[in-house]
């Protein structure tokens, strides 16, 4: 019998309250010197060792810590720094590293994408002219730490060489080769440090293998990880993907490394019949994960234990690591604070720690040393009182959402027809200008929401503050001269709690963080039941908004893929099922603005793109579904009710016929932060429905300049119609300060004015007004 051990892959960075974004936003505020954030982040990450070792860990992963985003991190590691910021070639500043993930008053910000398809962004390394250099041993760092303070004796984890490339911009196909040349000494001067210092093992996260890999990607992979063994004999590589199920498996257990890390959750499937037809190398150490490392609902273990039991007879009995799916950076801390939430939830919850306890229990029951361990009696229980609960078997809200499932949702009329409609209802200027929705959340407003809260408010005096900001915004909008409003939002914190809060089978965690990007932190929801309308949602505060301008003001939803994706759902149902619940619930939504004549409605699904499946062979079967849940949401208006919608940081050349699939009047798409690269799939994709191109970063305080702008819509005109155009920014605005906000609109609304005299179609008075 093979030997067992619990491992980890990862911890989130965050701390129990925070403390991790706290402490870096102090920092960036002038608030705590370089040292004293390096000693207050040291305490989050040593105290993360500690709780793994405490909870039985065998295998501690190290180096997964963080000042921002582990992508970043390798890029500046090995000098992939953008030429646009002055790097004099030493090490990487903490300022300098913050500008790149930020931007600064010289130079733009690195984009910033989807890791995968989960709800963390990364920053994209870029690879310029500049040669790379080893600036700091990353992992060398975190295993002396672990070690020398804690007595731990780690596994260091860094991004593996393949993956980093297939992460990065600038590259063309003949330049990896190249790429990989300049790079491959440099990982193996890293590992060469760590074995001088002792180090057994080190992790390689290569989540890229399970995409989709070509003969020349099982080449470089080869050469790659030959290199590696060749150079540093005495140390053993652990291979990680996770994910999905890897690819080229027969490939991959061939290569010189000494043990490969699969997902058993999300790629169960793949990798068990991967195991079943290629067998499992003698001598090599496979990392089984799982325990679910994205969503936050207990492991059934006993399903668990004998899924491992038939990896072990699948693979030969091997050494093995019972591990989650993933790094546990994608759910939250602990679930022992929840205090809130009804007792047949609290104890359905398994977030970081408890996966811990979960993970060590699988081991002791594999292992057959003693009775079952008393987590499993427990386990039991708690997914049986789960199950049983009402909330999960409303048999009208299943039907309806299955009807949805193959009835038409189509508009009644095609796209030109409603146009006109439109035209001649809102009389639009040429390019007309808007904003995403959100506008700044102060402090002022945050506060008086906690005040509301915690009863020091009553409801009509937190109504009557709304209403104030609302006013205010209305009127600086005006001012600006914007052509489609907004309310600004300030009713609602989280654009997806907002609703989850108003609809039956959404629940809420007081602590339930996760990191998003940089210090963005979000609190999923939990769709734990049967999801149905019950009521408006935000016609209030809009209905409001609109009579106090003759301007139109939008209507602003959040779409029911951006809800399933940005939350998390409950595993005894499909997604699709739970899509086609959350729609039905909008459309009703929907309905009611329009019923309140409230005609431009916006349905945000910015989360549409990062729920695409890894694989392209199953790409079809999930666009499907999620451009019908959009369009049950959307369908039932009028002709002449113009439906937007919003999608951001995403790759979109490759979804350009799903977008369309969309049926939205009009769609704005992020486009900034990427440096207009998505101008480029216009040029061989048309698009005949009206678009938006985001003109500037709403994620860097930086304020562009009207040229910048400017020279942004050019380039979109160069290959859009014009007379189907909108202007606006990247994303909402709530992150953002006051005084910016209103500078760079401004900025925004004279660049919109500058290229419609270009095109002679001015609309400040004499410049030609139609």
């Amino acid at each position: 019998m093979g030997n067992i051990k619990s491992g980890n892959l990862g911890y989130p960075r965050i701390g129990g309250q925070r403390e991790w974004k706290k402490q870096i936003e102090a920092y960036w505020a002038g608030k705590i010197t370089e040292q004293e954030l390096h000693e207050g982040l040291a305490g989050i990450r040593l105290g993360n060792l500690r709780c793994q070792r405490d909870r039985g860990i065998d295998v501690i992963p190290v180096g997964d810590f963080t000042y921002y985003d582990h992508v970043l991190d390798t890029a500046t590691m090995f000098g992939l720094v953008p030429e646009r910021f002055a790097w004099n070639g030493d090490k990487v500043s903490l300022d300098l590293y913050y500008a790149i993930a930020r931007g600064n008053d010289q130079a733009a910000a690195s984009e910033m994408t989807k890791w995968f398809n989960t709800n963390y962004h990364y920053i994209v390394p870029e690879l310029g002219t500049r040669d790379p250099r080893l600036t700091v041993n990353r992992p060398l760092m975190a295993y002396l730490e672990a070690k020398q303070e804690l007595g731990i004796e780690g596994r260091p984890v860094l991004l593996g060489l393949f993956t980093l490339l297939k992460l990065s911009k600038g590259e063309t196909a003949h330049e990896v080769d190249a790429w990989i040349e300049k790079l491959l000494p440099l990982y193996v001067q890293v590992l060469r440090e760590l074995e001088a210092v002792g180090a057994a093992w080190v992790q390689l996260d290569e989540p890229a293998l399970v995409i989709q890999l070509t003969d020349e990607d099982v080449r470089r992979l080869g050469h790659i990880y030959r290199t590696i063994a060749r150079e540093v004999p005495g140390l053993r590589i652990l291979m990680q993907t996770y994910f999905d199920a890897a690819e080229r498996y027969e490939a991959l257990v061939e290569l010189p490394i000494h043990g490969l890390g699969l997902d058993f959750v999300h790629g169960r499937d793949g990798n068990l019949e991967a195991l079943r037809r290629y067998g499992f190398p003698a001598g090599k150490t496979l990392g089984a994960g799982l325990i679910d490392g994205r969503n936050i609902w207990r492991a059934d273990l006993d399903e668990g234990l004998s899924l491992l039991s038939e990896i072990r007879v699948l693979a030969g009995e091997p050494e093995l690591i019972v591990q989650p799916s993933c790094s546990l950076l994608h759910v939250p801390v602990s679930a022992a604070g929840e205090e809130r939430l009804a007792p047949v939830l609290r104890e359905a919850l398994a977030f970081a720690e408890q996966k811990l306890e979960e993970l060590t229990s699988l081991c002791e029951a594999a292992s057959g040393d003693g009775p079952e361990p008393a987590r499993f009696a427990e386990n039991r229980r708690a997914l049986a009182a789960l199950a049983a609960d009402p909330a999960r078997s409303r048999a009208a809200v299943r039907e309806e959402a299955a009807q949805a499932a193959v009835a038409p949702a189509e508009r009644a009329s095609e796209f030109a027809e409603r146009r006109r409609k439109q035209q001649a209802k809102w009389r639009l200027p040429f390019l007309p200008t808007t904003t995403i929705g959100s506008f700044p959340q102060t402090a002022e407003v945050r506060a008086a929401r906690q005040k509301w809260r915690k009863g020091e408010w009553s409801p009509g005096q937190y109504e009557e503050f709304i209403r104030a900001e609302i006013r205010k915004w209305v009127e600086i909008q005006e001012e600006l001269g914007l052509d489609v409003l907004v309310h600004g939002e300030f009713e609602r914190t989280d654009m997806v709690e907002f609703f989850g809060e108003k609809l039956p089978g959404f629940a809420f965690t007081q602590g339930g963080w996760v990191q998003s990007y940089g210090t963005r932190c979000v609190k999923p929801p939990l769709i734990y039941g049967d999801v149905e309308f019950t009521g408006p949602m935000t016609v209030k505060e809009t209905a409001y908004a609109q009579s106090l301008t003759a301007k139109p003001v939008k209507g602003m939803l959040t779409g029911p893929i951006t809800i399933l994706n940005w939350s998390f759902v409950r595993s005894d149902l499909s997604r699709e099922q739970v899509a086609y619940q959350i729609a039905l619930a909008l459309r009703g939504e929907v309905e009611a603005l329009e019923q309140a004549g409230i005609e431009l409605i916006q349905v945000d699904e910015p989360a549409l793109r990062e729920g695409l499946p890894l694989k392209p062979k199953d790409w079809a079967n999930y666009l499907s579904w999620a451009v019908k849940a959009f369009r049950v949401t959307t369908s039932s208006v009028r002709d002449t009710t113009q439906i937007h919608t919003h999608m951001c940081y995403c790759e979109f050349d490759d979804i350009l016929d799903e977008i369309r699939a969309l049926d939205a009047d009009v769609i704005s798409i992020e486009t900034s932060r990427s440096h207009g690269e998505l101008v480029h799939s216009f040029e061989q994709h048309t698009y005949p429905l009206g678009i938006g191109l985001g003109v500037y970063d709403i994620h860097s305080p930086r304020v562009p300049t009207e040229a910048e702008m400017a020279a942004l819509i050019d380039r979109a005109l160069q290959v859009l119609d014009p007379e189907l155009f909108w202007i606006n920014p990247d994303c909402g605005l709530k992150t953002r300060g006051q005084e910016e906000t209103v500078a760079a609109l401004r900025q925004m609304t004279a660049a919109a004015e500058q290229v419609r005299r270009k095109y002679g179609k001015g609309t400040k008075a004499g410049e030609g007004k139609e």
